[in-house]
């Protein structure tokens, strides 16, 4: 089981993946404050945890469709962005930070390249 785990995460981005959710989450969580705080805060809450949710949900995606990994990474990276706006500095700057940093991580990585049938020979060094 610890194979099968190890060769799917490896086959798409986890940790880009997995730092893009934290950073939805962590943006989305900040205005889920107490009624109190909520009433006062108005629309803006709101907007805060779209915007974390959207973040979550490119974070799934590129695990599960790592095909869309360079659009989700566009998004988090594009959505954090607008999160250090729209979302208390998003989230006090600790997710538009982690958001960016995940969204380039998802864009950059690159799936290993299937090893090929036939190896190419050696090109063998002649000593003068």
């Amino acid at each position: 089981m610890l194979l099968r785990w190890r060769r799917w995460r490896r086959g798409r981005p986890f940790w880009g993946g997995l730092i893009t959710v934290v950073a939805g989450v962590e943006i989305a969580v900040i205005p889920l404050a107490p009624m109190k705080v909520m009433l006062h805060q108005g629309v803006a809450g709101a907007g805060s945890v779209l915007l974390g949710a959207v973040m979550v949900v490119m974070g799934l995606s590129a695990w599960f469709a790592p095909q869309y990994r360079s659009l989700a990474g566009i998004l988090t990276a594009m959505v954090a962005a607008t999160a250090l706006v729209l979302s208390n500095l998003g989230g006090f700057l600790i997710g538009t930070v982690a958001g960016v940093i995940g969204g380039a991580m998802l864009f950059g990585w690159q799936p290993d390249a299937p090893p090929s049938p036939h190896p190419s020979p050696q090109p063998s060094e002649e000593t003068v």
